[in-house]
């Protein structure tokens, strides 16, 4: 009984946004360090699923295949209930696990996944108009051109963090001879300083030092995302109405596509805090399972050892499928193998518990009857 086989089942790819340049980087990196189930989690695409199952079967992986939405809860969203998004009231994320591959969506499901995605990139290409208005404005002297990050930093679905590396990127053209879009006194007395040079202009952009080392591209781009992108940011656009389905309409999606609805749990914040929704735990396992949703996942890094155990173990006695993935969502390039915010590895008693989960879904995906099944299925393809 193979309990020990590592398991990251939530990773995004540059199909939405990730820390990986691309797949095949994703992939290398999970066969080195030992993870042999690895699932693809990109927001509202399914594109990265013939490269990514290709890719698993060259390594002896074994993939599963997921999606990532983001719904809203109107009646939450009246009552000021934080589900899993803890600024916005309402908000909810919700993981599908196990499509189909290749996956078949037509009629409404399909023309509401089309519908949402064209509403978000609406909203990123109003945010990067904004952000030119911006640096008009303090003077950065360049802008940003949105079908080029559409063309060349993403593959055709350009997010928030697209415009943060572009930025990015952006500056350290325009300071890598130096300190052009300075003051001609400013360029000549910060040549060959391209540090001085970037500070600068970041100060210029924010209106403020900048906080993190503009040598560090992850911590930059998140710091450009904070003070520009989101709410109080000169380039902040408020998402429409039209960009989030309720959470009814996102898990009917993902079962048209033959996937397993799933609730991504946030559990303790760094100060141990909780979302409302997720502070008492049997009320929320009732309400999840009233919405037709049994399975629930965990970004591990975000949680203490103890409490993942506490509610990880609590939701899979409550008879919920539970896994957990690190997402990798971000400019920071982390292990693939899975730890804790105080550990350095998973526990071998989540190491069990995501093994479960894995089997649960690897045996769903390919419409065997039990968990059982998933784990023969899983070991059959990494022990080729």
């Amino acid at each position: 009984n193979n309990i020990m086989t590592d398991v990251n089942a939530h990773l995004h790819t540059p199909w939405s946004f990730s820390a990986f340049r691309d797949i095949s980087q994703a992939l290398d990196m999970a066969a080195q360090q030992g993870v042999k189930v690895v699932g693809i989690n990109d927001f509202y695409t399914t594109e990265g699923y013939a490269e990514w199952v290709e890719g698993c079967r060259q390594r002896r992986l074994y993939p599963l295949l997921g999606i990532e939405m983001i719904a809203l809860s109107a009646a939450e969203r009246d009552a000021g209930v934080r589900v899993n998004d803890p600024n916005n009231p309402g908000r909810t994320y919700i993981s599908g696990k196990g499509l189909n591959y290749p996956v078949t969506l037509g009629g409404a499901q399909a023309r509401m996944l089309a519908s949402v995605r064209a509403e978000t990139q609406k909203q990123v290409s109003l945010m990067c108009s904004r952000l030119n208005e911006h640096l008009c404005k303090v003077g950065a002297g360049f802008s940003l051109d949105f079908l080029r990050i559409e063309k060349e930093l993403s593959l055709g679905q350009v997010r928030e963090r697209h415009l943060a590396r572009a930025l990015r990127l952006a500056v350290e053209v325009r300071t890598g001879g130096g300190a052009e879009g300075l003051s001609p006194a400013r360029a000549e007395a910060l040549a060959g300083d391209p540090d001085s040079a970037r500070k600068e202009l970041y100060s210029r952009i924010f209106g403020a030092a900048p906080k993190a080392d503009p040598a560090d591209p992850a911590a930059i781009e998140n710091e450009i995302r904070s003070r520009l992108l989101k709410a109080g940011g000169a380039a902040f656009v408020p998402e429409s109405p039209g960009a989030f389905l309720p959470v009814e309409a996102v898990c009917d999606i993902i079962r048209a596509a033959g996937g397993v609805p799933t609730y991504p749990f946030l559990a303790d914040n760094s100060e141990g805090g909780f979302t409302d929704f997720e502070a008492d735990l049997q009320r929320a396992a009732d309400s999840l399972r009233g919405k037709g949703i049994r399975s629930v996942e965990f970004i591990t890094t975000r949680n203490s050892t103890a409490v993942l155990e506490s509610y990880a173990s609590y939701l899979e006695d409550e008879g919920f499928t539970v896994s957990f993935g690190s997402e990798h969502n971000t400019p920071s390039m982390e292990p693939l193998l899975l730890r804790t915010r105080d550990s350095a590895a998973l526990s071998d008693r989540l190491r069990a518990i995501n093994w479960r989960g894995a089997c649960a879904i690897a045996a769903h995906q390919a419409g065997a009857d039990s968990p059982d099944a998933g784990e023969t299925i899983i070991n059959q393809a990494i022990n080729l």
